[in-house]
């Protein structure tokens, strides 16, 4: 896989998160403390959160985009996905998931699963294809998966 290809395919993983979904968190940052207050009353811990979201998704898509430590940071960015789906995607609360017509429930039930299945593109970036790069994840947490070279490690 060339240069070119390697940079692309992994810019389509983050292109998300690191020009849209943060550049959306810093424009509107008072309504996204808004939203996080609905998980928790405290304003401290909704900036808290919004700040710790924003720390994710600048810097964990650097290092996937650079290969430093980008095992390590797909597997963080796997589990941001997975929390914000459960915390902010809670398809089963409006009730009206079977409901013709318009509804709340699917749409964010669609969210959802697009978040899960953007977890499994992290997480195959930071374990790999095989069962021996899981083990080499375990062993080296902050190892460069080298994405950009010609050999395959």
């Amino acid at each position: 896989m060339s240069f070119a290809v390697a940079l692309a395919v992994r810019y389509l993983l983050v292109v998300l998160f690191l020009p849209f979904s943060a550049l959306d968190k810093i424009i509107n940052f008072k309504s996204a403390v808004g939203q996080a207050k609905e998980m928790v009353t405290a304003n401290g811990l909704a900036v808290a959160l919004i700040l710790t979201g924003l720390a994710v998704e600048i810097i964990m898509p650097l290092a996937i985009l650079t290969g430093v430590a980008d095992r390590l940071a797909a597997f963080i960015m796997a589990s941001y996905c997975g929390v914000t789906a459960l915390l902010w995607k809670r398809w089963w609360q409006p009730g009206d998931f079977w409901h013709t017509g318009e509804s709340k429930a699917r749409t964010l039930f669609w969210d959802f699963l697009k978040n899960f299945s953007l977890a499994g593109g992290f997480l195959l970036l930071a374990f790999g294809l095989h069962a021996a790069d899981f083990s080499a994840f375990l062993v080296n947490p902050l190892g460069s998966s080298h994405p950009y070279t010609q050999e395959a490690r």
